[in-house]
């Protein structure tokens, strides 16, 4: 299987190389991390680093077992120092209980360049970002952006959106032809998220409870949610439970990275809304599995893809209310922010005014966009038409 470079996120590991902070690197399983690492083991071996120096350590293969206790983990890592500056790798630090005990001490030794790697938010829970408060940055990893796939997979720019836009970008997902061996695959992942990341470490009893609620949640990308219109639809549908129960493992599945939860804010007010939010999956291939060829929304989908572009840019975005209408998304990053709406097409008249009537009542000079399927970029009195595919394949 081919692999590419991920140079964001690289650049970012070589950027903060040797700086006195704890490098996290986080998201969802099979997204890349460790071959991120990978990468950037290979880019201290080329400039001047030394082999006995690199102390790399996957959770995920058994021979690392015994250090799965904390203290025989530390004492591992005392074992392979050697007097030069130390880099150390630990990949999927979560599955070690008091982790965080060990990362401590080796920091404060000062000549351990750290970074970690975790599949589930707990690594960064409130006990444990308190005794590492100040002294690590988060590096937030996604599945493939659409730039990376083109890449990776070399196919015909509209086909390979075509498969990007059913089956998502998880890196080895995206290389398999056979769909139905890409869907095993993507199910495989899955199922490990919802067993082994929520089910086991979040102690959840009712495992149907909380697949109905991802896969309510999946079948309603784009639209906004509440923890009581997602408990009023299942106990109809006879599956009774509670709103608080309902919010509890949407918090979960956050958690596990699979879920993004974007915030509605009041334009006009300046405010945050605490109710009706919106949820985006991390990758679309699970939306596949879980949905199999139900009948979808292109507009909505075509949404979650924006969402996760504007993380991978390192904004932060959230769900605009103008009195009754609704702005997509605000994007925030160093003072300065853009309004964007999404629609798979703007040709028809009605679904044009529709889509640009928030954007016109806004009044301010920052950037609006509309991003569509249509062909050729137009400009509506200072906002912005562009195609999203090309938006997505800007630098």
């Amino acid at each position: 299987m081919a692999m590419i470079i991920r140079n964001n996120y690289l650049n970012e590991l070589i950027k903060m190389k040797d700086k006195m902070f704890i490098k996290v690197i986080t998201g969802i399983r099979r997204c890349g991390k460790s071959i991120l690492l990978q990468q950037f083991k290979d880019y201290l071996l080329k400039n001047g680093i030394n082999e006995e120096q690199i102390i790399y350590i996957n959770f995920e293969m058994m021979e690392n077992e015994p250090y799965l206790n904390y203290k025989e983990l530390y004492q591992h890592i005392l074992d392979l120092t050697v007097k030069k500056k130390m880099y150390v790798f630990i990949d999927e630090i979560q599955e070690v209980k008091y982790f965080e005990k060990v990362i401590d001490s080796l920091f404060a030794k000062g000549n351990y360049d750290i970074y970690i790697t975790g599949s589930n938010s707990h690594l960064l829970s409130s006990e444990i970002s308190t005794l590492l408060s100040g002294r690590y940055v988060e590096i937030k990893m996604l599945p493939l952006s659409f730039k990376e796939y083109l890449e990776l997979v070399k196919t015909e720019k509209k086909e390979a959106f075509n498969s990007y836009f059913k089956y998502g970008g998880l890196p080895y997902a995206a290389q398999i032809e056979d769909i139905d061996t890409k869907i095993s695959y993507i199910e495989g992942i899955y199922n490990t998220i919802v067993i082994k990341d929520l089910i086991e470490r979040k102690n959840i009893s009712n495992v149907e409870l909380l697949k109905d609620i991802l896969k309510y949640v999946l079948d309603s990308i784009g639209n906004t949610l509440s923890s009581k219109k997602i408990s009023d639809t299942l106990t109809s549908n006879g599956r009774k439970t509670s709103h608080v129960t309902v919010g509890n493992y949407l918090d979960a599945l956050e958690e596990s990275y699979i879920l993004y939860r974007a915030e509605r804010y009041d334009i006009r007010g300046k405010q945050r809304l605490k109710s009706l939010e919106k949820y985006y999956v991390a990758d679309l291939g699970f939306r596949a599995f879980a949905l199999g060829d139900r009948q979808y929304n292109v507009g909505f989908v075509l949404e979650n893809i924006v969402y996760l572009e504007l993380l991978r840019r390192g904004y932060k975005v959230n769900i605009g209310k103008l009195d009754s209408l609704e702005v997509d998304f605000i994007a925030y990053k160093d003072n300065e922010k853009t309004y964007y709406q999404v629609s798979a097409s703007v040709l028809d008249p009605n679904t044009f005014e529709r889509e640009i009537a928030p954007l016109k009542k806004i009044n301010d000079n920052y950037k609006k966009v509309i991003l569509t399927l249509d062909g050729l970029p137009m400009n509506y009195e200072g906002i912005q038409q562009v195609n999203i595919i090309d938006w997505l394949l800007e630098n």
